[in-house]
């Protein structure tokens, strides 16, 4: 049975236990009474709990039943909240650590309990089912999430869990089939924003050993293709946005990270709507709340990278900014199209989507190359200029393969020289208290960079930074018994910090970039005791 006719009838399942109000009684219900008062009154540390809870009944009925009983002076609202809300989802994942395992002893145990799916349908949740196993990244997110999930992925190829890393894919692939596009995760109030588009990569590891599975998913991949670059056609001047494109040339276009909604976020709300409080106008705060979506879209939230005014988090203004490793991520997107089209001998398609990569990779080194820092830099929308962040994103140009050898030379330098701290690479010079900045080390990035590194012979570098990537995992690993969202790369004695949330343990890419990092190594050492064989 095929992974389409398996979509249409988990979709047929789904509205069969899915509960529609009628239309009189359909509220928003994330800009609703009930749901402004439990988040700003703060019952809840995290404000992604309460949305995460599962309603008994309707968001409707709630509301008018709470609109009833405030009225009484006695009136709970704690109490409220327990007696018509379950928590069916969001139990924290906890498991006891074998401390005779080693830590990717430890990570292969783990992925189990890191398992999740296929989803029953639960009425009125903001989970979005989904019809196949898949890995959550563990901590506070018990849902899958999209950028997050390639990462993942690698090391669950490396465990030889291939059957549930296709699942993932499928996950995805369904999503795409029926929402049009991927979600930045799995629950309804994502349903507004994409994650850096990784879905060809994901499709693409699946087709190492068997090129026609690129065949397979090609339809998804340029349906999200078509996604990211919807409303081009209704830019009329360069350097004018809409939705996810940016124009800046004669039939020439970028990409930019954005929403599509104009309101705090329903899973950060009160903290939004603080950092909102003092500027003067709604125009203001409506603005600031599309940059702190688009921030999170980025998968970067947050960081000073996004930033319009030094050490300000209210300049935020991610929307404004052409980022490389997007448009890196939407060029790569357009070269497997065209690789799909070739492996079903579709010519002119090919030929089509070959020039728009060599277009895209063109404009990528005409923007974001800034001569003058020998680095790749974002671009300003509003100044037509290049930001002066220094920030990994610019190790996304040598994954792809987009860099010149003089270029890349000259970023491996400043890495080195910059980034690489005793833990690993930071993933800005900056420190500025958000999570996505320095002391900050993440998986993601350093996988990115080490094989960026690697396209172009950097091997001795790429394996120092391994080397110390892994050595802060095992420490970590070994003094707390968990594997980390993020590290502190440059004080390894310290855990990390910053961001909107504790700092999380689990944890999917991490588990995913350190058996890929050792795989790797491994790899690495048998070929450079092969050439001493060779050439003793």
């Amino acid at each position: 049975m095929n992974r389409i006719f398996l979509s249409f009838i988990f979709l047929f399942v789904l509205s069969m236990g899915c509960r529609t109000e009628p239309r009189e009684q359909q509220i928003d219900y994330y800009a609703s009474p009930l749901f402004i008062d439990v988040q700003m009154q703060g019952l809840f540390e995290d404000s992604k709990t309460f949305v995460d809870l599962v309603p008994k009944d309707s968001y409707y009925a709630l509301n008018k039943k709470y609109e009833k009983e405030k009225q009484d002076e006695n009136f709970d609202l704690e109490a409220f909240v327990k007696e018509n809300f379950s928590d069916k989802s969001t139990a924290s994942l906890t498991f006891e650590t074998d401390t005779t395992h080693t830590m990717y002893e430890h990570i292969s145990s783990i992925w189990d309990k890191l398992t999740r799916g296929p989803d029953s349908v639960v009425p009125y949740s903001s989970r979005i089912s989904l019809p196949y196993e898949y890995i959550v990244p563990g901590g506070r997110f018990k849902e899958i999430y999209y950028w997050d999930s390639y990462f993942t992925m690698e090391g669950l190829l490396v465990d030889n869990k291939e059957q549930i890393a296709r699942n993932m894919v499928d996950n995805f692939a369904y999503l795409i089939d029926t929402l049009g596009f991927i979600p930045n995760g799995t629950r309804n109030y994502y349903l507004s924003r994409s994650q850096p588009p990784f879905f060809a990569l994901m499709a693409s590891a699946l087709a190492r050993n068997d090129s026609l599975v690129l065949v397979e998913y090609l339809p998804m991949i340029e349906k999200e293709y078509d996604f990211w670059m919807a409303g081009k056609d209704a830019v009329k001047q360069p350097y004018e946005a809409n939705k996810y494109v940016v124009k800046v040339g004669d039939d020439s276009f970028l990409n930019r990270y954005w929403d599509s909604s104009v309101t705090p976020r329903p899973e950060s709300y009160k903290e939004d709507l603080h950092l909102a409080a003092d500027l003067a106008t709604e125009k203001e705060k409506t603005d600031l709340y599309v940059n702190l979506r688009a921030g999170a879209t980025s998968g970067w939230d947050f960081s000073s990278r996004w930033y319009a005014e030094e050490d300000s988090f209210e300049s935020t203004n991610t929307a404004n900014l052409l980022p490389v490793d997007l448009n890196c991520l939407l060029y790569f997107m357009e070269q497997q199209i065209a690789r799909g089209y070739n492996l079903k001998g579709n010519k002119e398609s090919e030929l089509k989507y070959n020039k728009k990569a060599l277009k895209r990779k063109e404009l990528i080194q005409k923007t974001f190359w800034d001569e003058d820092v020998q680095f790749y830099m974002d671009f300003e929308i509003k100044t037509k200029r290049n930001t002066d962040e220094f920030t990994l994103a610019a190790t996304y140009p040598l994954f792809f393969n987009i860099a010149t050898k003089e270029q890349a030379e000259a970023v491996k330098e400043r890495l080195i020289a910059d980034f690489l701290k005793d833990g690993g690479l930071l993933t800005t010079l900056k420190n500025s208290g958000q999570q996505w900045d320095a002391p900050n080390g993440w998986a993601p990035l350093q996988w990115m960079t080490v094989h960026g590194l690697l396209n172009y012979g950097y091997e001795e570098e790429a394996l120092e930074i391994m080397k110390r990537w892994l050595a802060i995992n095992e420490r970590v690993y070994k003094n707390t018994g968990k594997m980390m969202e993020k590290y502190n790369v440059e004080d390894t004695s310290l855990l990390s910090g910053g961001g909107e949330y504790e700092t999380q343990d689990g944890f999917g890419w991490t588990n995913g970039v350190a058996l890929g990092f050792k795989a790797l190594m491994e790899q690495m050492e048998t070929k450079k005791q092969i050439l001493e064989t060779v050439n003793p």
